[in-house]
């Protein structure tokens, strides 16, 4: 019995562009979380504000990404469906 990961089964999995958009949108929102955090330790003013914000990109980051992502998809199937070539 040999215990092998999911890369080592699929020698050529190839790294989607969803992939990579959601992995820049998690760093993005830990990168805003840690400015977030080094602002109130530092009290620079307006913590309060900036963490709402954080919040706010938290719900609304995954979303647009979601519904940039839907868009491309939809844009892609029309261009193959009228026979444009990329």
């Amino acid at each position: 019995m040999s215990h092998q990961s999911d890369s080592e089964k699929k020698p050529g999995h190839k790294t989607t562009p969803k992939q990579i958009a959601a992995l820049v949108c998690v760093f993005l929102l830990v990168g805003m979380y840690i400015g977030a955090f080094v602002v109130a330790c530092l009290d620079l003013g307006d913590s309060g504000r900036l963490f709402a914000g954080c919040l706010v990109a938290t719900i609304g980051m995954p979303i647009l990404l979601w519904l940039f992502l839907w868009c491309l998809e939809r844009m892609k199937k029309s261009s193959l469906e009228s026979g444009d070539p990329e």
